[in-house]
């Protein structure tokens, strides 16, 4: 949609299942008794359906609005928590962010109002329009906790933004943010706790869940944060594995791994042409894998994937753009590549070591 690629995690399904059991099991039943049991089950499919869409509808909102203000757009990602758009990189003003961030909690309540005025014009039935009233609330619910201050939150984000203007300094509005959603993350763990001892209620376990997710989700963005500062200054080739050795693509799998793969410190290979020019990467687990007979038998070659363009990185090139980049099957997360060659390659296992070491120059 949009030209984004969106996916659905399996998580969607549970809450999806649950929704529909409290919609047809007790809230439609409860609004209007003796319908027919099937009816109830109707209703409340169409109106988990609905409120599926208008999860997709927020984040699409999200990555509308960020592609036309030239932010690429990876993926968009239904699950547990709701829904993720994947953007690459970062908004380059703050302004950008805030109309980024205020795109979905406005497209929600736009979502409730519709909702709502639909369940008012409708005569009937009654049990859509407990169906719809019930979608315009959780859509206003929805876009109400999304713009509370904290990251990764869109209220968050928009604090981010209001910080980054105000101060001038990124760096700055990323640490207000994720303290923000740190406190926020502890605040609703405490909340869901009173909930449990105090009124008893079950719904305290998903408020702890909640929080909890928050708090870690803010702290991972701290910690990245802090990590891109110390990064500043660093290039690709400071990151890098180099001088990589490198697969023949012509070499069976057998030749190559008696003479380079048993020695190697390397989990995954650059595979270059006659001419040196990397045609893809081979790692030692897609080797592995190949059954023990058929390696004398298989090039490389066949085992080998291709970079896509936007996986290949120069050598002087700051290392932060290396955090924009999608990790590869295999833990790879860029070729290098200088004139047309191979001067090393970058793995999850660099991208981390280097934001270890950054950490060290930045304090979290």
């Amino acid at each position: 949609m949009a030209g984004v690629p969106v996916g659905v995690h399996w998580s969607v399904l549970v809450i999806g299942v649950l929704i529909g059991m409290s919609l047809g099991g007790v809230i439609m039943p409860e609004a209007f008794p003796g319908q027919p049991t099937a009816l109830y089950v109707l209703m409340a499919t169409l109106t988990v359906v609905l409120f599926l869409g208008s999860l997709l509808a927020h984040e699409l909102a999200h990555a509308v609005v960020a592609q036309r203000r030239g932010l690429p757009v990876r993926s968009i990602t239904l699950w547990l928590f709701g829904g993720m758009a994947e953007l690459e990189g970062e908004a380059r003003t703050p302004r950008h962010e805030l109309e980024t961030a205020a795109a979905g909690p406005l497209t929600s309540l736009a979502f409730a109002v519709a909702s709502f005025l639909v369940a008012v014009a409708l005569p009937g039935p009654e049990l859509l329009v407990v169906g719809l009233t019930w979608l315009a609330y959780m859509n206003v619910l929805l876009a109400v906790f999304n713009m509370l201050p904290g990251a990764p939150l869109d209220g968050g984000r928009v604090l981010h933004a209001v910080v980054w203007w105000k101060t001038k300094s990124r760096a700055r509005a990323d640490q207000i943010a994720s303290t923000s959603g740190q406190v926020l993350g502890v605040a609703l763990i405490v909340a869901g706790v009173g909930q449990i001892f105090f009124f008893g209620s079950s719904g305290g376990f998903w408020t702890m869940i909640i929080g909890w997710f928050l708090a870690g989700a803010a702290r991972s963005e701290r910690v990245a944060s802090a990590a891109r500062e110390g990064l500043g200054g660093v290039l690709v080739r400071h990151v890098m594995t180099s001088p990589p050795e490198v697969a023949p693509s012509w070499a069976t799998v057998e030749d190559f791994v008696a003479t380079t793969a048993l020695h190697s410190r390397q989990a995954v290979f650059v595979v270059v042409d006659f001419e040196g020019r990397p045609v893809g990467y081979v790692s030692l687990d897609w080797m592995a894998a190949l059954p023990y007979g058929a390696r004398a038998t298989t090039r490389v070659s066949t085992l080998a994937r291709p970079v896509p363009p936007e996986n290949v990185v120069a050598p002087d090139e700051e290392a932060s753009v290396l955090f924009t980049k999608r990790a590869l099957p295999g833990q790879v997360i860029a070729l290098v590549s200088d004139e047309g060659r191979a001067v090393g390659i970058v793995t999850t296992a660099d991208l981390t070591r280097a934001m270890r070491q950054a950490m060290l120059r930045q304090p979290v």
